[in-house]
């Protein structure tokens, strides 16, 4: 996995202590299948969620791109964790609780791209120089964390968010690499999920992490070209002659041309 790639839609969390989530995780159409030793592990189940990480990552999951989350830097567990990943062969780490551009350090490495959680007010101000680091491929909203530290009431509600949520996408685009929408807890919700994750795409992340399998295929529609994009992509491709012109009831000009073949291409290599 390498920023040049086009980055995933969807990225499922499964719990590393399950393994009938991760047996199942085979047949679901997420784009990415992040194996979880952090939040969705008992503290008393630590260590069997490694073992059973290390067990089901060597079966493989054929088609998917495969990361595990582990603890943070906070954490007891997490030298365990970085030592159960040698000889994985991983897309991504997930990194919890990046605060600073040292918390990278326990993760480097072990030839993996980092994707770094940004969690907290101080994460936020840091967001640009955690993602110029060499070692990250992307980060992740980590709203839940962030919306506690703000202490924020609970709710849908991601306003009093927004100038931190534009923030990471910023950071992420300055730097060249991906950015991901946090999760959203209200897994019975099938509307509100539909509406945050256009929501997502429209704020200009790349894709969305998820804690619940049905969610899968309503993020992969949200972040997919739609067939009206692909149409009007196509027709602006045919229809410049380079530099500024009138398209279609507006100016386009060269860089509204590249933005229309990235799409195709995009919409070219999603399965």
């Amino acid at each position: 996995m390498t920023p040049s790639e086009y980055a995933p839609r969807s990225l499922l969390y499964v719990p590393g202590s399950n393994a009938r989530a991760l047996e199942k995780a085979k047949a679901l159409a997420a784009d990415m299948l992040i194996v979880d030793l952090e939040d969705a592990v008992p503290a008393d189940r630590k260590g069997e969620a490694r073992a059973a990480m290390r067990t089901a990552v060597e079966a493989g999951f054929p088609g998917k791109r495969v990361a595990v989350r582990i603890n943070g830097t906070d954490s007891p567990e997490q030298a365990a964790d970085i030592d159960a990943l040698a000889g994985l062969g991983l897309d991504a780490m997930v990194l919890p609780k990046v605060d600073r551009r040292a918390d990278l350090d326990p993760a480097r490495g072990l030839g993996f791209p980092l994707l770094a959680m940004i969690e907290t007010p101080a994460a936020i101000y840091a967001a640009q120089d955690i993602a110029a680091d060499p070692a990250v491929g992307g980060l992740i909203a980590g709203l839940n964390d962030l919306a506690h530290e703000m202490k924020l009431p609970d709710g849908p509600d991601r306003r009093a968010m927004s100038y931190a949520i534009q923030s990471i996408v910023l950071a992420a685009r300055a730097a060249g690499v991906w950015g991901f929408d946090g999760v959203y807890n209200a897994i019975d919700d099938a509307d509100g999920f539909a509406a945050e994750a256009i929501e997502g795409r429209r704020l200009g992340f790349d894709g969305k992490t998820l804690v619940h399998p049905s969610q899968v295929d309503p993020c992969n529609a949200a972040f997919a070209p739609s067939v009206r994009e692909i149409a009007a992509a196509e027709a602006l491709v045919a229809a410049a002659t380079g530099g500024a012109q009138r398209h279609d009831g507006r100016m386009i000009e060269d860089m509204h041309v590249a933005a229309a073949r990235a799409l195709l291409e995009r919409a070219g290599r999603i399965v």
